[in-house]
């Protein structure tokens, strides 16, 4: 299953109603909708300027991992509505030793696309090609700087030979196996004007997707300039290289055509609340979803969640933008 055709189509459908009209058939029918976002392991092997593992009254709330029997009721409770798994939201997956296991329950439970974040500074060809065998689709990799001195200088901790080394494995092994591998780079006014250089260091033919994103206030983080006016007159012109650069390697690119305003919100996350569920040792993406003793479908029978579906069909848009959880830019492809 190609998840990116569908997000184009999500992105093409402008009326907000006919999607929820869509989303309470896929409910009513008992289809798969919704994006299953899972952090196994409540840690992470890197200090990220920009992330909250630098913010050290939060860290000290982030705390557990799954029990290998506790993964076996998540996949029974929710798996089967899964359209997509991710593993790993902001935590890192590869510390969690029960990880292969996880994704081939994802395939036991015949989850269309599989994808794991990390920063691969633990990877290694014996482990991928694990994750592989297990039914991973793709391999979404957080890279922060394109030279050496500003990704180790922003993910402290990092190593940029060990990244070098798992993205050189991803190339080798695209011959033998069908995965996509993602590139996450998170940009602000300090690392932004080296993207100019990313195809001198990254080879085009070795990635899928690139997804290049403003940095967001995440918490109390050791990087604390979000202020991103000073490359407004640069951008247009910068990322005009990279969509021609991602055409050309045909790499699917995912960006804002404009530095966003404040004030903006994503019209296309308008479903953002009613497709994405995060469940992590100690949060769930509901309160009172209990996925201990419960299914989602239980869960949702007990809430009247197909009615909350489809009252959203008729509420406007500035009722549904009231609520949570929205990107403040435009996710554009080219």
């Amino acid at each position: 299953m190609n998840i990116y055709k569908l997000l184009k189509l999500n992105r093409k459908i402008k009326n907000h109603r006919i999607k929820f009209l869509g989303l309470w058939a896929l409910h009513t029918c008992n289809q798969r909708y919704l994006a299953v976002n899972i952090d196994p392991v409540m840690a992470c092997n890197l200090r990220c300027k920009m992330c909250y593992f630098t913010d050290a009254d939060f860290v000290k709330t982030l705390k557990g991992q799954f029990k290998q029997e506790e993964l076996k009721i998540v996949a029974k409770t929710i798996f089967n509505r899964a359209l997509k798994l991710q593993i790993g939201c902001g935590t890192e997956p590869t510390l969690y030793k029960n990880l292969t296991e996880l994704v081939a329950l994802g395939k036991e439970y015949g989850v269309p696309y599989i994808s794991l974040t990390t920063n691969a500074n633990l990877l290694n060809e014996d482990n991928i090609e694990s994750l592989l065998n297990a039914g991973l689709n793709e391999f979404t990799i957080s890279l922060h700087g394109v030279t050496k001195e500003s990704y180790e200088g922003f993910m402290k901790k990092a190593s940029y030979d060990k990244f070098l080394n798992a993205f050189n494995t991803f190339k080798k092994l695209k011959n033998k196996y069908d995965f996509k591998v993602r590139i996450n780079y998170t940009f602000n006014k300090d690392n932004f004007h080296e993207l100019t250089d990313f195809f001198d260091h990254f080879d085009g033919k070795s990635f899928d997707i690139l997804q290049i994103r403003p940095i967001r206030k995440l918490g109390n983080t050791e990087y604390n300039d979000f202020d991103l006016e000073p490359l407004r007159v640069d951008y247009p012109r910068i990322m005009k290289e990279i969509k021609e650069s991602c055409k050309t390697n045909n790499i699917t690119l995912l960006a804002s055509s404009t530095i966003p305003n404040k004030s903006e919100i994503n019209n296309s996350s308008l479903i953002y609340d009613y497709t994405f569920c995060y469940i992590s040792p100690d949060k769930v993406w509901k309160d009172g979803f209990d996925w201990k003793n419960e299914t989602f479908n239980q869960y949702c029978k007990r809430i009247a969640w197909r009615k909350v579906l489809f009252s959203n069909i008729f509420k406007s848009e500035k009722e549904l933008k009231s609520r949570s959880n929205r990107l403040n830019y435009e996710v554009e492809f080219n």
